[in-house]
This record gives structure tokens, C-alpha cells and sequence, in this order.
């Protein structure tokens, strides 16, 4: 089995899209670590606020299938691809981390996912997983956020 951990994003609907996700994954994979949710203003485009969270699942998915079943979900809840790619999302579920392998495709796989950079990733993966050294890079999600510019921002935690 491997450890893949996951970042999770809604700015429609957001409760009901991120919570709904997070039973299926719950279902098809048992036990799901999940970080807190928050509130995040969108990158990259000017839209409704996201709710982010981070899980950490255990699979005997490689990365490639368990890349296709998190489009599929994603799918399942109305995600539309057609738009820019920043842009208002239903739900989006990306592999941030997959054990300690680096890979680069097919498609749109970049694993470490260059997401981590920002706050809205980075932030609830700390929350769970903080010792979790990030291949290729040689430090761990805390020493990454211990640097982050937005590590003392006071981000608001929701409920679902």
C-alpha cells in the first residue's frame, strides 16, 4: 500500500462539494486523515472564496489510476474543464504527494504537485503530515511553511 496525500479545493457549493468528496473517499479507501478546512481567497483569477483541505489516504492505486478515479469524482460533481485553467471549481482533488516518488506526467501529473507553493495547499498538509520530507526537495512540509510568506496569516477554519 501507499501513503498519497491530497489537496482539496471548492469555491461552488463548496460545504456540500467537499463534504460529499470526502465520504467517497472515506467508502473507497477506509480510514482518510483530514486536515481542517479553510477559507481562501482564489489564486489566480478573481472568484469565490475556496474552502481547502488536505487528506492523507493509504491505496494500492499506482498514481496514474488514482489520478483518472479522482477526475472521475471530481467529475461526479460537475466539474467543468472547458473554462481557463484558473477558474471557479465544484471540487478539485490533486495528488500533492505520492510516498516518496517524483514524476512528471502523463498529462497534467507533476508529483510533487507545484501547487505546494502556495498557502492553500501547503498549509492544511502541514496540519497533518508536518515531519513528511518532500522528494526532490530535501525538507519537510513544516520547514516549508516555516518559510512560507504566509505563515503567520491567520487563515479561518470552517465546518462542514
Amino acid at each position: 500500500m501507499s501513503r498519497a496525500y491530497l489537496s482539496l479545493g471548492s469555491n461552488l457549493e463548496p460545504q456540500a462539494n467537499l463534504r460529499s468528496a470526502i465520504d467517497v473517499l472515506h467508502r473507497r479507501f477506509g480510514t482518510v486523515v483530514l486536515s481542517p478546512v479553510y477559507r481562501t481567497r482564489a489564486v489566480g483569477f478573481d472568484g469565490n472564496d475556496f474552502l481547502n483541505a488536505a487528506a492523507v489516504i493509504e491505496t494500492g492505486l499506482e498514481p496514474t489510476a488514482l489520478n483518472d478515479w479522482l477526475h472521475a469524482l471530481e467529475d461526479s460533481h460537475g466539474r467543468d474543464r472547458s473554462g481557463p485553467r484558473h477558474g471557479d471549481r465544484t471540487l478539485d482533488i490533486d495528488i500533492v504527494l505520492f510516498d516518496d516518488r517524483v514524476l512528471s506526467g502523463p498529462g497534467n501529473l507533476r508529483i510533487p504537485r507545484p501547487e505546494l507553493q502556495h498557502a492553500f495547499v501547503l498549509k492544511p498538509l502541514v496540519d497533518i503530515a508536518a515531519g513528511v520530507m518532500v522528494p526532490g526537495d530535501g525538507r519537510t512540509l513544516a520547514q516549508l511553511w516555516a518559510v512560507h510568506a504566509e505563515r503567520d496569516t491567520a487563515f479561518e477554519v470552517v465546518s462542514l
